[in-house]
């Protein structure tokens, strides 16, 4: 992976609107290498609409993101995707495609104009997909995959990608617990190992005290809170955020929230 100094991410003074209502205000950001930020918040809130402004995909309303410290129009779209990788909420697949077919996918921005996969290109898709744990269903066919090995298949062909910085919308919708933790687990070992960095929408606020280095908190009127999860996790932070009463209980020395 290419060795970057600078903050893979940062904004200055980001608006974030849609249909004349702002969303997110004035928002300053950075986010380094090995770094795991999660964004909460509930639903309506602005979670998706932001990612996707800070992947470079919509405009802000007002002020800037930088990437690697350029704005994206500075990077062109296929050297932005050599360093930036988003996944979606869904996944469209409109042709039929084997599993590895669709993980190759990945290895598009790294390819010229009318160059194929090398035998290198298609290790890297395996290794992607063993690390999901679909190494024994690379010949099937997408259509025939549930929801949550086509979940599993999506952020494979994006570790496929090997993007410094991941933006991961709702990565564990349609996983079971075990699939859960197992994604969390990777991107921390992602982190810690490659340096990359990952910008995750997530709903369960104890996996984001668990495994998110820090934490953005979106309150649909513009107004957010940002820092370490340990600091931004509060009782009462979050239950004004979901707007239902939360209780912190310890465990062991584990904090954890539930539903008063």
């Amino acid at each position: 992976m290419t060795a970057i100094t600078q903050a893979l991410l940062s904004t200055r003074g980001l608006d974030v609107a849609i249909a004349g209502r702002t969303l997110v205000r004035d928002l300053d950001i950075r986010v380094d290498s090995g770094e795991t930020l999660a964004i909460l918040g509930r639903n309506g809130s602005g979670k998706t609409t932001l990612l996707h402004t800070l992947a470079g995909l919509r405009p802000p309303s007002c002020g800037g993101v930088e990437l690697c410290g350029k704005q994206y129009l500075a990077h062109g779209p296929r050297a932005a995707a050599r360093l930036r990788g988003l996944l979606a909420q869904t996944q469209s697949d409109a042709f039929p495609a084997s599993v590895l077919e669709t993980a190759l996918i990945g290895r598009h921005p790294h390819l010229g104009r009318w160059a194929w996969e090398s035998a290198s290109d298609e290790r890297i898709a395996r290794d992607a997909l063993s690390a999901v744990g679909l190494q024994d269903l690379e010949g099937r066919e997408v259509h025939t995959l549930s929801g949550g090995e086509r979940q599993r298949l999506g952020i494979a062909t994006l570790l496929t990608q090997q993007p410094l910085l991941y933006f991961l919308d709702e990565p564990l919708a349609h996983l079971d617990l075990a699939h859960q933790i197992a994604i969390l687990e990777l991107t921390r070992r992602y982190a810690a190992a490659c340096g990359a960095a990952f910008v995750v929408v997530l709903h369960d606020m104890n996996l984001a005290l668990r495994y998110c280095r820090r934490t953005l908190l979106l309150f649909g009127d513009g107004r957010w809170q940002e820092g370490t999860s340990e600091e931004v996790l509060t009782a009462e932070s979050l239950s004004e955020l979901y707007g239902h009463p939360l209780r912190e209980l310890n465990d062991g020395g584990c904090r954890y929230f539930v539903a008063a």
